[in-house]
C-alpha cells in the first residue's frame, strides 16, 4: 500500500498521510488529505505514515538577452526553477541566476530527455527559429513574449515556412503570461511565472503542451537557422531593414539576404522570409536596378 501511494504521489506531485487501521469502513481519499485504509493483519492501533515527493526541480528554458528574458531568470530561480538561457550573445555573467547560460540556438536537440518550460522573449530577434525548435520537442510549456499583432505574424511563420501541424501551434501562448496589466520587465515575467504555476498545478485552462504530430513535421523545407554576426569586412550591407523599416544593429545582425549584389539585414526572420519571396515588392526601382 506503501509503494502504491508513493507512486501515485510521484504522479500527482501531492503529499498524502496514510492512515491504516482495523475500523476505517473502506478505502479512500478524505477531502483533508487522509488516505484511509483497511489493514488486513491487525494488530492493535493505527498506523499513520506521511508520503512527500520528493521531486526534481522544475526546468525552465528562456531564449534572449532582452530586460524581460533577464527578469524571468532571476524571478525563476527564487521560485524554484532549473533555469537555463540561450542566445548567441549571451554573456554567462549578466545572468547569475541562471544554471547553464548557453550560445546554443537549437532547442530541439539539446537535453533530449528533458520537458522544459520554455519562454522565447527575444523580442523579434529569433522569435521564430526559437519557437520552431521548442516546438518540435516534448515540453510542458511554449510561450512567447510579444504583441498580440507580433503573435499573428509568428504564428503564420510557423505554419506557412516552417510546416509546423495545427495540433503543436495550438500549445503556443502568444502572447505568453496572465493578463495582469504588467508594465515593467519585472511584472511581465511574473505573470508568465504565474501562468507556468497554472501549468504545473494543472490548473491551466488552455493546451500547454503539443501535440503528438511528428516533432520533424518541415524540419527540412523550414532550413531554419541563426545567421552570424556580421564581420567588419560586411561594409556596403544594407542595415534598414527594408520590409518594416526597422534599423538593425549591424553588430547583432543575425538575418541576411543578398539581391542583385547588395546585402540587407532584416530585423527577424519573418521579414527576411517575405523579402526572399519577392525584393522588388519592397525596393525603390532605385535600388532594387543598382542605381
Amino acid at each position: 500500500m506503501v509503494v502504491r501511494e508513493a507512486l501515485h504521489a510521484l504522479a500527482d506531485g501531492q503529499p498524502r498521510l496514510l492512515r491504516l487501521s482495523k475500523d476505517a469502513p473502506a478505502e479512500g481519499r478524505r477531502g483533508d488529505g487522509i488516505v484511509e485504509l483497511v489493514m488486513t493483519c491487525h494488530s492493535g492501533g493505527t498506523l499513520e505514515i506521511y508520503v512527500e515527493p520528493n521531486l526534481p526541480a522544475p526546468v525552465l528554458w528562456v531564449a534572449g538577452t532582452t530586460p524581460i528574458a533577464g527578469a524571468l531568470v532571476t524571478l525563476g530561480a527564487a521560485s524554484g526553477y532549473a533555469v537555463t538561457l540561450f542566445d548567441p550573445i549571451a554573456e554567462p555573467g549578466a545572468f547569475p541566476g541562471a544554471g547553464r547560460v548557453l550560445t546554443d540556438t537549437d532547442l530541439a536537440s539539446i537535453d533530449p530527455g528533458a520537458t522544459p518550460f520554455v519562454v522565447v522573449a527575444t523580442q523579434g530577434q529569433w522569435d521564430e527559429e526559437a519557437l520552431a525548435s521548442a516546438l518540435r520537442r516534448d515540453a510542458r510549456y511554449v510561450g512567447l513574449v510579444a504583441s498580440p499583432t507580433r503573435a499573428v505574424a509568428v504564428r503564420a511563420w510557423l505554419r506557412d515556412e516552417a510546416g509546423l501541424a495545427d495540433d503543436r501551434l495550438a500549445a503556443l501562448r502568444a502572447p505568453a503570461g496572465i493578463d495582469l496589466g504588467a508594465e515593467t520587465a519585472e511584472e511581465i515575467a511574473l505573470s508568465i511565472l504565474a501562468e507556468l504555476v497554472q501549468v504545473r498545478r494543472g490548473r491551466a485552462d488552455f493546451v500547454a503542451s503539443p501535440g503528438p504530430a511528428t516533432m520533424a513535421a518541415g524540419r527540412a523545407s523550414a532550413s531554419i537557422q541563426v545567421q552570424p554576426a556580421l564581420t567588419t569586412a560586411q561594409d556596403d550591407i544594407v542595415l534598414l531593414d527594408p520590409v518594416c523599416g526597422m534599423s538593425v544593429d549591424r553588430d547583432h545582425a543575425r538575418h541576411l539576404a543578398e539581391h542583385e549584389g547588395v546585402v540587407f539585414a532584416f530585423c527577424s526572420l519573418g521579414c527576411r522570409t517575405r523579402f526572399v519571396k519577392d525584393p522588388t515588392a519592397y525596393l525603390p526601382h532605385s535600388v532594387s536596378s543598382g542605381g
